[in-house]
């Protein structure tokens, strides 16, 4: 007899209306997956395995037998990325950013090696520091992970502009110079403007030291031609996740451009941090949705990534002229597809954060710069690209940001948030 899943089912649908149909959805590491992406995840691959790399006929690579089908998705997916990075090394096996970052920090760094990385106050993911991989591969039995004691571990931050947005190149460059760090990563969790990979790349290659730029946020604006270019600008290794504006399944990419000494030297370390370095099987089921993604941003991905930019700073300005202030507007708000709006006028990112859901209005509380305390912290982090992604534009972005200003100040706004997103149900951009 079947087992009761009734209750199970109801509750999924709930959310399908709730957040897939009430709500104006602006938490910028999310998106809403293509029709196509999602349905074809439903696959006999998803009880299989396929350890290792896909065969070829001249050698077995697999551990396992009866792969011969995702073997061939899999070289689809590594060869598509390519092509659409326009880069030489695609690693497709990462299940998440974190897990590509974490499998480069398993098969390059070792106890006692030094790492420069973005801080959390200043936007770096939690995942770069001291209590993420890179502060816990690089401890040694002893050393403490916590900054500014005698025996911390070797973790290091980039020195910031006095707007605390941007990275301090002058200081930075000085700060190689003395740490001789064996890694750099840069990219962060909260990313408003480009780092300077470029300015910093010529000093790293003559140390020999590789960098690692962290674009989970911003994968799909590079795909786009938006932001910047990391691997042209000289970054070793770019990861990222596959499912925020680039809007594919929830999985992760490892991408370099390297030369044949380049790959000897640095691709290997990807390699075996990814298997057996930090996973076994990689969850085959969403591989043949990454393929159909990166065909969409093939097609529709210079246009989509060009309107998120749009749109960010269209919401920004409505904010800040209904009062609500925006960061950085000194440098044109944001160059991605997150702004920063400091709430603490208004209670703090907590307050206005729980005040913008009471209305359907979903974003996520966040540190600004100098804050302290991350469950109580300033800010709002906002994004653009699920809603972009159902059409919205620049002007309705603008009517969003008059809305979200009544919010945080207590109105009540549901009724009319519900009519604009009933303007917005058909997914564009596929």
């Amino acid at each position: 007899m079947p087992v009761d899943t009734k209750d199970i089912f109801a509750i999924v649908e709930k959310q399908n209306e709730w957040r897939g149909k009430q709500c104006v959805n602006l938490i910028a590491s999310e998106n809403t997956p293509s029709p196509a992406v999602r349905s074809i995840q439903l696959n006999d691959f998803m009880g299989r395995y396929a350890e290792g790399h896909p065969n070829t006929p001249e050698k077995i690579n697999r551990y396992y037998q009866g792969t011969r089908y995702i073997d061939e998705v899999e070289t689809m997916a590594a060869r598509e990325m390519r092509e659409l990075f326009g880069c030489a090394q695609a690693e497709v096996r990462p299940y998440s950013g974190n897990n590509a970052n974490t499998a480069i920090a398993m098969g390059w760094l070792r106890g006692g090696d030094a790492v420069i990385a973005n801080s959390t106050d200043a936007g770096g993911h939690i995942s770069h520091n001291f209590f993420g991989i890179m502060g816990r591969r690089i401890q040694t039995r002893g050393q403490v992970l916590k900054p500014g004691k005698e025996n911390s571990v070797k973790l290091s931050f980039f020195p910031l502009s006095a707007d605390r947005y941007h990275i301090d190149v002058a200081k930075s460059l000085e700060l190689i110079e003395k740490v001789r760090p064996n890694l750099l990563v840069m990219g962060k969790s909260l990313y408003l403007f480009p780092d300077p990979v470029k300015e910093l790349a010529p000093l790293c290659r003559q140390l020999e030291i590789p960098i690692l730029y962290d674009g989970a946020h911003v994968l799909g604006l590079i795909a786009g031609g938006q932001f910047q270019d990391p691997l042209e600008e000289g970054a070793t290794w770019l990861t990222g996740s596959t499912h925020k504006t680039f809007p594919g399944p929830q999985r992760g990419v490892i991408l370099a451009n390297l030369d044949a000494e380049g790959e000897k030297k640095y691709w290997s370390a990807a390699d075996r941090g990814v298997f057996p370095g930090t996973s076994s099987n990689h969850h085959l089921y969403s591989l043949p949705a990454l393929v159909v993604a990166t065909r969409e941003m093939k097609a529709h991905g210079k246009a989509y990534a060009a309107q998120i930019c749009l749109n960010a700073v269209a919401l920004a300005k409505a904010l800040d002229a209904s009062g609500v202030p925006v960061e950085a507007k000194e440098f044109g708000y944001t160059r991605s597809h997150q702004i920063a709006v400091n709430v603490s006028a208004f209670g703090g990112g907590v307050k206005a954060a729980l005040a913008l859901e009471a209305n359907d209005i979903i974003c996520n509380y966040n540190m600004l710069p100098g804050d302290q305390d991350a469950q109580n912290p300033s800010g709002l982090r906002i994004g653009t690209p699920e809603m972009t992604r159902f059409g919205m534009k620049e002007k309705d972005f603008a009517e969003l940001g008059e809305l979200m200003a009544a919010a945080i100040r207590g109105k009540a706004v549901k009724d009319q948030v519900h009519k604009l997103r009933g303007r917005f149900l058909d997914m564009q951009f596929v």
